[in-house]
C-alpha cells in the first residue's frame, strides 16, 4: 500500500514538508561520498528557508503543551496504560523544553557564516557550485568522510529541537487517524464535510493498481480523483472502480 498525505492547512504542510527534507538530510548525510553531502548541505539550506518562519517555534510549542494537557486527562481511564502514556509524555517534556531553549532567530548560525552562506548563494544557480566557483567548497568535499559528516552535524544540531517537536505533532496527528475503507468508482470519490475541519486526509492505495490520488477539501467538500500514468508518465484520469483507504486527522 501506498501512502498519501495531504495537509488541509499551512502549518501541517510547513511540518510535512520539513520531516521530508530532515529525513532527506538524514540519508544523505550518513553516507561517505562527496556528492552526497553536496545534496545534505543543499537539503539543509532548505530547512532553513521553510524553519525562517516567525510563528513556527511558537505554534510547535503550543502544541505540544496542548497535547500535554489533553494527555494527563486520560491518566485516571483504566483502559489506557500509565507506562505508556509517561512515555509519550516524558517525549512531549523533553522536546518542549529543548524547543523552548533554542534562542534567537531559527537558523541564525548559518547565516552567520559566511563561507556556508557563500555556497549557499552559489547553489541557487544552476551548476553554481563547481569547483571553480568555489575552490574552498571542493577543499572541504575532498576532506574525509567522517570530517564532513562531523561538520554536517554541527550545523544540523540546532535545528534538531525542532525535528523532534514537528515528529512528535506528527505523529499524534497520525495516530488520531479515523480510517474507513471505501470505492471510487469511475476513478472519483466526494464526501461532504459537514462543516467539520480536519488537518489531514490520509489515502493509502494499493500500489499493483496504478492509482494516483489528487486530492483537494475544504470544509464543504473533500474531492479525490485518481490517476494513472501512461508509457511517458504523464498523468491521465482513471476510469475504472477503485478501492481505497480514507483517513481524516485531527488534534
Amino acid at each position: 500500500m501506498i501512502l498519501y498525505e495531504y495537509p488541509l492547512n499551512e502549518r501541517v504542510r510547513s511540518l510535512l514538508r520539513l520531516e521530508d527534507l530532515f529525513e532527506r538530510l538524514d540519508l544523505f548525510a550518513q553516507r561517505d561520498h562527496p556528492q552526497d553531502h553536496h545534496v545534505a548541505l543543499v537539503t539543509l539550506f532548505d530547512i532553513l528557508d521553510i524553519s525562517a518562519r516567525a510563528d513556527l517555534k511558537l505554534d510547535l510549542l503550543q502544541e505540544l503543551d496542548r497535547q500535554r494537557q489533553a494527555l494527563g486527562q486520560f491518566r485516571s481511564r483504566p483502559d489506557v496504560s500509565v507506562e505508556a502514556l509517561d512515555q509519550v509524555l516524558a517525549q512531549i517534556d523533553s522536546a518542549w523544553t529543548s524547543l523552548n531553549a533554542l534562542t534567537g532567530k531559527t537558523g541564525q548560525h548559518l547565516r552567520d557564516n559566511e563561507w556556508l552562506m557563500s555556497i549557499r548563494s552559489r547553489t541557487i544557480i544552476a551548476g553554481g557550485a563547481c569547483e571553480f566557483d568555489i575552490p574552498s567548497y571542493y577543499a572541504w568535499q575532498n576532506r574525509p568522510s567522517a570530517q564532513r559528516q562531523q561538520d554536517l552535524a554541527s550545523w544540523s544540531a540546532p535545528f534538531r529541537p525542532l525535528y523532534a517537536s514537528l515528529a512528535i505533532v506528527l505523529r499524534l496527528l497520525r495516530e488520531s487517524a479515523q480510517r474507513s475503507i471505501l470505492t471510487a468508482p469511475q476513478g472519483g470519490y466526494q464526501q461532504p464535510m459537514g462543516g467539520r475541519t480536519f488537518q489531514m486526509v490520509q489515502v493509502r492505495v494499493d500500489a499493483q493498481t496504478g492509482a494516483i490520488p489528487e486530492i483537494s477539501a475544504n470544509k464543504y467538500l473533500l474531492w479525490v480523483r485518481f490517476m494513472t500514468q501512461d508509457g511517458d508518465l504523464r498523468p491521465r484520469p482513471l476510469e475504472g472502480e477503485v478501492q481505497f483507504e480514507l483517513a481524516f486527522c485531527n488534534l
